[in-house]
């Protein structure tokens, strides 16, 4: 019984081996090809004037005379003819500006060449002609060598409770190469701070470091980033220096050494996305909690081509090969230059909230440095605060001891001062500040805004109308520049002078007086 010829496409996957100086028992395993077949390649190879290089542009027809001699594939003309048009033929279906389908492409060569090829084996010889012109190389790896990590392109969302908005979500999406183990995770956007977060949850839940993460050209991954938030490349390099891993970015003009991510992304759009589109979630740790559920499952599925499931393989040959975690997770450290204001603070204007620095650098310009928990404060070079970063209702975060309410220093600005000021002013205005810095809630130096606010309103306001209302904020007890300008603004005011200084009217006993009115004008306020 004559040999079976051996198909063109293992042919070409043998010379891709033999130019990765593979040896003939590793070749005869991975193509199924046998050794003696493969030596006898080997020998006409050697009697070839052409390189492997050019032999991988060949089509399979033109491979296979050479290899298979007296059995040739395409004796007629139709292919001399075809082939000599594939490689403008390619070239122009690559061209997205041409929109060109191979149906159009096909029709224009018949036009041209009546007796030529159908459109199945126009397409065939195209194709063939198409692999051979972008050859691929098996890509290797090893144990915890690459974490190939990517945004999906779909997006997941949960519903806002409090205002019944849907919240969009995208999905961080991240495996290793050598195990295809799997990782995924819903965050808010593709900003620094999302993708920071989502790789920093990936490392801490696969209990390990890779040597290298492959990441997509961030630019394109992350689509925004503001004036507060530090390069995209300092980051990384921040964080990989945390975590002791090399940045590898993918290569340019469509990559394919992320194509396991890639791939792995269509089996959460399968496994995760499919089984919960007739679910409602109301919180992005609702909705982490049932990808992780899905996620664990996907990981614990038997691989269809292995006997083995990705997570068992992940503890047997990959996890021991990572590199342990850092004590502490990484987070991104923001710069900033501020000055130190006279009420001791500076202004973090990303947060809307103020941080006390000792009254000694007022005035100075301080080097800031934050992150998600930490605000170091530097002056003149040296640490001079640490505070805790603060997100809540009140906008200040006070050090009593940088404070200087009985300095010597720092008398002409004392609540003293701005108190006798203010009665030197208004005696009404004086009884208003004295109200305010007895309020013990807040340090001194955090009114002294306020009270120059109103000192300023002093300053452009008709007395009488300025003394109202200074009058209505202390019976309120809305000792605040901002009701004080909301009462002056709306000129309400105005009425209750008059209606104080109107004749009174004669006594009876169904007629109200000027002071019940008064009372309820107060009470409209």
């Amino acid at each position: 019984m004559a040999g079976k010829i051996t198909s063109m496409s293992k042919i070409k996957q043998m010379l891709l081996l033999l130019k990765a100086s593979k040896g003939v028992k590793t070749i005869a395993s991975i193509t199924g090809i046998s050794r003696n077949t493969i030596k006898s390649y080997k020998v006409r190879l050697g009697k070839m004037d052409a390189s492997i290089d050019d032999l991988l542009l060949l089509d399979d027809p033109e491979l296979e005379s050479l290899f298979h001699a007296g059995n040739p594939a395409y004796s007629d003309k139709r292919f001399d003819t075809l082939k000599l048009l594939l490689d403008d033929y390619i070239k122009e279906l690559e061209n997205p500006k041409n929109h060109l389908t191979r149906y159009t492409l096909w029709q224009e060569y018949r036009s041209e060449n009546p007796e030529g090829y159908g459109y199945s084996q126009f397409c065939y010889h195209l194709g063939q002609h198409q692999s051979a012109s972008h050859p691929t190389m098996v890509l290797h790896s090893s144990p915890g060598d690459k974490l190939l990590v990517d945004f999906a392109g779909d997006t997941l969302s949960y519903v806002d409770i409090a205002t019944g908005e849907v919240i969009t979500c995208q999905v961080f999406v991240a495996c290793l190469q050598h195990t295809d183990y799997a990782f995924a995770m819903a965050v808010h956007s593709q900003t620094i701070d999302d993708f920071i977060y989502a790789l920093s949850c990936c490392l801490r839940a696969l209990g390990g470091v890779p040597v290298q993460i492959v990441s997509d050209n961030l630019k394109t991954a992350i689509t925004r980033a503001d004036r507060y938030e530090p390069s995209i490349n300092q980051v990384l390099w921040d964080m990989a220096n945390h975590y002791g891993f090399v940045v590898n970015p993918t290569r340019v003009r469509k990559p394919r050494d992320k194509a396991l991510v890639e791939d792995q992304v269509k089996l959460v759009y399968h496994r995760v996305y499919a089984r919960m589109r007739k679910q409602t979630f109301y919180s992005l740790s609702e909705l982490n909690a049932a990808i992780k559920k899905h996620m664990i499952a996907h990981n614990q599925t038997r691989m269809q081509r292995y006997p083995f499931t990705r997570e068992e393989r992940f503890l047997s040959i990959e996890k021991p090969c990572l590199k342990p975690l850092p004590e502490t997770d990484f987070e991104i450290k923001y710069y900033v230059k501020l000055k130190v204001s006279t009420n001791n603070h500076i202004y973090l204007a990303r947060d809307k909230h103020y941080y006390s620095v000792p009254y000694q650098w007022i005035g100075w310009k301080v080097k800031v440095a934050y992150t998600h928990t930490m605000v170091w404060i530097y002056a003149d070079g040296q640490q001079t605060v640490t505070h805790l970063r603060s997100f809540g209702p009140d906008p200040y975060t006070t050090n009593k001891n940088h404070l200087c309410s009985t300095h010597q220093h720092y008398l002409n600005r004392s609540p003293e001062y701005y108190i006798n000021l203010a009665k030197r002013k208004n005696p009404v205005l004086g009884e208003l500040f004295e109200c305010l810095f007895n309020d013990s809630s807040r340090a001194p130096e955090q009114l002294y805004k306020s009270c120059e606010g109103m000192l300023s309103l002093h300053k452009k306001t008709e007395p009488e109308l300025f003394e109202r209302a200074c009058q209505l904020a202390i019976a309120e007890q809305q000792l605040s520049y901002g009701f004080l300008k909301k009462v002056i603004a709306n000129k309400a005011l105005i009425n209750y002078s008059t209606a104080l200084k109107a004749k009174p009217l004669p006594k009876h006993e169904n007629v109200r007086g000027a002071a019940y009115y008064a009372q309820q004008l107060e009470l409209n306020f």
